[in-house]
C-alpha cells in the first residue's frame, strides 16, 4: 500500500542532529527518538526533549508491530542512570522521558533501573521534568509501586492497539492489565499525571478506536498521543489503513469530549511528540 504525500517526511540529517547523536554514543546511550528514526527528532531535540531507551536494546517479547529486537537481553548496566544524567545536563534537556525494552527476565521487569534514573535526576537536574514510559512489569504491583514512589512528572504506559486486535498483535501483553496499570497509579499517587498512546492503522474500526479511547478515559488517564502505525519492514504487521489528518483531529475531538487534559493526534505523532508541553 504506497504511502499518502502527508507521511513522505524527510528524516533530519542537519549538524546540530548529528552533534547529538555523537554525545550520545560518548556516553554510550541511546534514544528511542534514532532508533526508531523518528521524523520529528529534530523538533523535540530542539525543544530541549529527548527520550532514552534504558535496559538495553534487545527486548525479552516479540510484538507484531515493533522493530526491536527480541532475545536475551545482556545484565543491567549499574553506569546507566549517572550517563543518562550527564547526557541530560550537556544537551540542556527541559523534558527527559526515561522508557525501556520489556525485561521478562528480571524480577523487577527493571522498576529499579527506572527508579535510580529518577532518583539521579532529582538530584542533579531538579529543574527539569521528568517523564516515564514503562512497560507493564507482568502486572507485578510491587515494581509498579516503585517506580511511582520515584514520583516522576508523568507515568506513561502505551496501550499500542484496540481491544479486539490486541492478543494478536502483543501475544506476550493483556489489555486488561495495561489498563488496571493506569489506574492503580492513580490509586496509588493522585498527583501523578498519566499518559498513553495508540497507532491506528491495524485494521480496527472507529468503534474499536472510541472504545479505547472511553475506556482510557474511564481509568482517568490524563495524556494521549494517537498515530498512524508504519510497517516497520514486510515482516511486520501489514498496515491496512492509513488516515487523514482530517480523521486525528477527530479522533482528538473525542478524546477532549471525555476529559482528556492534552491530546496529540496526527500521523507523525509519536508517544513522546511534544512531550515537554504536557501540563
Amino acid at each position: 500500500m504506497p504511502k499518502p504525500q502527508w507521511l513522505k517526511v524527510k528524516i533530519p540529517s542537519t549538524d546540530e542532529y548529528r552533534r547529538v547523536v555523537k554525545r550520545l554514543r560518548q556516553f554510550g546511550l541511546h534514544t528511542v527518538c534514532e532508533e526508531a528514526r523518528c521524523p520529528n527528532v529534530a523538533e523535540c531535540f530542539h525543544e530541549g526533549t529527548a527520550t532514552f531507551l534504558i535496559l538495553g536494546t534487545i527486548c525479552t517479547r516479540g510484538c507484531r508491530y515493533c522493530n526491536v529486537t527480541q532475545g536475551t537481553p545482556r545484565d543491567i548496566d549499574s553506569g546507566e542512570p549517572e550517563r543518562l544524567v550527564k547526557a541530560a545536563k550537556e544537551m540542556g534537556l527541559r523534558h527527559v522521558v526515561i522508557t525501556s525494552v520489556t525485561r521478562d527476565d528480571l524480577p523487577d521487569g527493571g522498576a529499579s533501573q527506572f527508579v535510580r534514573c529518577v532518583e539521579l535526576m532529582r538530584r542533579q537536574l531538579p529543574e527539569s521534568r521528568v517523564e516515564v514510559l514503562i512497560p507493564d512489569f507482568q502486572g507485578n504491583a510491587e515494581s509498579l509501586k516503585l517506580v511511582v514512589e520515584s514520583k516522576p512528572d508523568v507515568i506513561n504506559h502505551n496501550m499500542e492497539v484496540v481491544r479486539p486486535l490486541f492478543h494478536a498483535l502483543r501475544p506476550q501483553g493483556d489489555y486488561g492489565r495495561s489498563l488496571d496499570l493506569l489506574h492503580r497509579i492513580k490509586e496509588c499517587q493522585r498527583g501523578i499525571r498519566t499518559k498513553s498512546g495508540f497507532m491506528v492503522g491495524f485494521g480496527e474500526n472507529t468503534n474499536d478506536i472510541e472504545n479505547l479511547i472511553n475506556d482510557l478515559a474511564l481509568v482517568r488517564c490524563d495524556f494521549l498521543t494517537i498515530g498512524q502505525y508504519l510497517q516497520p519492514t514486510r515482516g511486520h504487521w501489514p498496515v491496512h489503513r492509513y488516515y487523514t489528518p482530517e480523521e486525528f483531529e477527530s479522533f482528538a475531538e473525542t478524546a477532549y469530549r471525555k476529559g482528556f487534559k492534552k491530546v496529540e493526534s496526527g500521523p507523525l505523532v509519536r508517544s513522546s511528540y511534544r512531550a515537554a508541553y504536557y501540563e
